[in-house]
């Protein structure tokens, strides 16, 4: 388990939750969505049994349970799944956390970012929670490259460099929510 008594999920996992989050459905939709060429694959896509494997460990966690059945004419009947209450209360929360790395903008943020845009939901609280996380890491990436010598400093500069422009991003994106 996390913080929080939220279990610990991969980010394949979390999207996944949040799409059956969005209202039922099945593991085939979730694959569309989150496939190479779906909506939120362009963020962060994930392969067809990514999707199966995130179903079954979040029923088993308790946060996606059975829906009912959905039959098909182009192949197997779907299983179709429907967020708990326990899975309900673990998106809102980890909506709202911010990501501890700048390296996981590119990823978890984005991904958080897309889902808050599907809901219609005001990400600024997230946006501004994440700046908090990422100015100090960037005044220390600067100190880090102020001392550093030969390659050292060039990576502490490709570092620091990278949170600047996130804090740029997060101002950006904060300036056009309002």
């Amino acid at each position: 388990m996390g913080r929080s008594g939220v279990p610990a999920l991969s980010l394949a996992e979390w999207l996944v939750l949040c799409l059956v989050g969005e209202g039922p459905t099945h593991g085939f939709a979730i694959a569309t969505l989150a496939g190479p060429e779906g909506e939120l694959g362009r963020v962060w896509w994930l392969r067809r049994a990514v999707v199966y494997r995130g179903l079954q460990r979040l029923r088993e966690l308790g946060l996606v349970a059975e829906a009912g059945v959905e039959s098909t004419t182009h192949g197997p009947a779907r299983t179709v799944m429907r967020v708990t209450p326990d899975g309900t209360a673990a998106v809102r929360w980890w909506l709202s956390q911010p990501v501890g790395h700048v390296r996981d903008v590119r990823s978890d943020l984005m991904v958080k970012l897309a889902m808050l845009d599907r809901a219609g939901a005001d990400a600024s609280a997230l946006l501004n929670a994440q700046r908090s996380v990422i100015e100090p890491i960037a005044r220390a990436l600067r100190a880090d490259r102020d001392r550093a010598v030969g390659f050292d400093r060039t990576l502490a500069g490709w570092r620091y460099e990278t949170a600047v422009a996130t804090l740029a991003f997060l101002d950006e994106v904060l300036a056009m929510a309002r």
